[in-house]
C-alpha cells in the first residue's frame, strides 16, 4: 500500500506543478489566482520581485516545473526531481510569499499576495518523496528491486561455489 500512497502523491504533485510550469511557459489556464500568465508576464513578475535575468529565470522555472512534473508522473529521478522543484519553492517563499505572513489570500484582499501556506504543503510533500524516493509503482523503484535482485542472485551464486 506504501507504494500506491507514494504513487498518488506523485501524481498529484506532478498535475501542479506541470500545470503551473505550463502557465509560466505557454500561458494556459489563465485565472485571478496565477495571473495571465506567459514568459513575458513571469518576467515581468519576477523583475518586480528583483531577479534578475527576469526572462532566463521564468524559463528556468518554467521549463524545472514541467520538466520535473513529467519525472514525478513515470517515478524517474523522484528524489532530485522532488529536490529542484523544492529549491523553485524556497526561492518562492523567500522572494514573494514570507512578506505576506502563513494564510493565502482568500479573500483577495487588494495589494496583498498569498502567504507561505500553500507552498509549505508542497514542500512537505516534496520532502517525503525525497526521503522515501518514488515507491514501488515508479521507474526508481523498478530499478531499485532489479538491482537487489540482481545482487541476491550473484550472492546465491558465490555461495554455491
Amino acid at each position: 500500500m506504501a507504494g500506491l500512497g507514494l504513487g498518488v502523491l506523485r501524481l498529484t504533485l506532478a498535475i501542479v506543478f506541470v500545470a503551473h510550469g505550463a502557465n509560466i511557459l505557454f500561458g494556459v489556464w489563465p485565472g485571478p489566482g496565477i495571473g495571465p500568465g506567459g514568459l513575458a508576464a513571469t518576467a515581468a513578475q519576477y523583475a518586480a520581485l528583483g531577479l534578475h535575468p527576469e526572462f532566463f529565470l521564468a524559463l528556468l522555472s518554467g521549463v524545472t516545473q514541467c520538466l520535473a512534473g513529467a519525472l514525478l508522473v513515470v517515478g524517474l529521478l523522484t528524489r532530485a526531481a522532488s529536490a529542484a522543484l523544492l529549491v523553485y519553492l524556497a526561492i518562492g517563499v523567500w522572494k514573494e510569499h514570507l512578506q505576506w505572513g502563513f494564510f493565502l489570500n482568500w479573500t483577495h484582499v487588494a495589494h496583498q499576495g498569498h502567504g507561505i501556506e500553500y507552498s509549505l504543503t508542497l514542500a512537505g510533500a516534496l520532502i517525503c518523496l525525497i526521503l522515501t524516493g518514488g515507491g514501488d509503482l515508479s521507474i526508481d523503484g523498478n530499478r531499485l528491486r532489479s538491482r537487489a535482485t540482481r545482487a541476491a542472485g550473484r550472492a546465491r551464486l558465490r555461495g554455491k561455489i
